[in-house]
């Protein structure tokens, strides 16, 4: 791979990182399948596990804070531990800015903490196979996103099921990509050599 490739990828990995932070508070407003008035747009998660045998909601915003946590590890794996935490202090103040008022210290801190944890658990992890950190990474830092902003904003963890379990699916959609991505790097550093 070239390097003027190398880092057009990793520009692609830190922009769309800082992306998922706006377009998941715009989601929870506009996107779901129920949008509750005066709340946020509920998609569901899972068929089951609802109240009453529905289906078990999240907000819709839930959707890009799992791929956030997934492209934090790219940002790092390709741009370094330095930028990966610039990257985290930007996306937390970002978060506060583009949060509902009511929100602000909620959405900032469970952000910031949430990929911070990530960052402690991806960085010992990423020698030993990129699916693997991402993937173990990634379930850390949501169930810390999910217990400090449901904490943080509502004083309650009744709906923490549905935060984990609609963050759970972009891990598990994005983990196919990041190992054909790490496939790719093997490849490329076998003919290299």
């Amino acid at each position: 791979m070239t390097t003027f490739r190398k880092k057009a990828e990793a520009l692609a990995y830190f922009l769309a990182f800082i992306a998922c932070i706006p377009i998941a508070n715009w989601m929870i407003g506009n996107v779901g399948t129920v949008c509750v008035p005066h709340g946020p747009c509920l998609v569901p998660v899972m068929p089951w596990g609802g109240p009453e045998g529905h289906p078990l909601m999240a907000p819709s915003g839930v959707l890009m804070i799992g791929l956030a946590l997934v492209l934090r590890d790219l940002v790092q794996r390709r741009l370094g531990r330095s930028v990966a935490i610039g990257a985290i202090v930007a996306g937390a103040a970002l978060s506060g800015a583009v949060a509902p008022p009511q929100l602000i210290v909620a959405s900032a801190t469970a952000f910031l903490l949430s990929e911070l944890a990530d960052f402690a658990v991806y960085t010992p992890l990423q020698s030993r196979g990129l699916v693997l950190a991402v993937l173990a990474s990634s379930v850390v830092g949501l169930v810390v996103d999910s217990v400090l902003f449901l904490w943080l904003a509502f004083g309650s963890l009744d709906f923490l099921a549905g935060q984990i379990v609609g963050k759970l699916w972009m891990v598990l959609v994005a983990l196919p990509v990041v190992h054909w991505i790490r496939k790719r790097e093997i490849a490329q550093h076998t003919v290299v050599e």
